[in-house]
């Protein structure tokens, strides 16, 4: 099993259904790998086509298989509002190492809404760095 840190460049996305009809909605996300959740800052007034150019990381297995972003207006004195969401495999970064920003579908149920553009970085931990002592395992290197 490979472990080590996914990190995540959530750049922005194009084309989001604007939920708000008085004015431009202020959408988010919220980045999901396994239990680990994570937000972005709110992109006030971008509407349709926010920009974050925010930075996430993760520590993640090969068992993760995929990132969940989940799109959401924020609405003061009222519940945020689903936009949409984007599920970005990880086969490729495990494989690759890194995938440049590139756009991913948002979803809303079977119905296409725009899309969003994301980095990924995947940096597998070095097994023998984990912090045990030298002489682990029964043997010491001699000097």
């Amino acid at each position: 099993m490979v472990h080590g840190t996914l990190e995540v460049l959530l750049v922005g996305a194009k084309g989001l259904e604007n939920t708000d009809y008085l004015c431009n909605m202020d959408p988010y996300a919220i980045l999901k790998c396994r239990s680990q959740e994570q937000r972005s800052s709110i992109a006030s007034g971008k509407g349709s086509n926010p920009e974050w150019n925010e930075n996430f990381v993760f520590t993640v297995s090969d068992l993760a298989t995929e990132l969940l972003i989940k799109l959401l207006d924020s609405d003061t004195g009222s519940g945020d509002d689903f936009v949409g969401e984007a599920t970005i495999p990880l086969e490729a970064v495990y494989t690759e190492g890194s995938i440049p920003p590139t756009a991913y579908n948002v979803v809303k149920g079977e119905h296409y809404c725009g899309e969003i553009k994301v980095g990924l970085t995947f940096t597998p931990e070095d097994v023998r760095n984990r912090g045990l002592p030298e002489d682990f395992g029964g043997w010491k290197q001699s000097h």
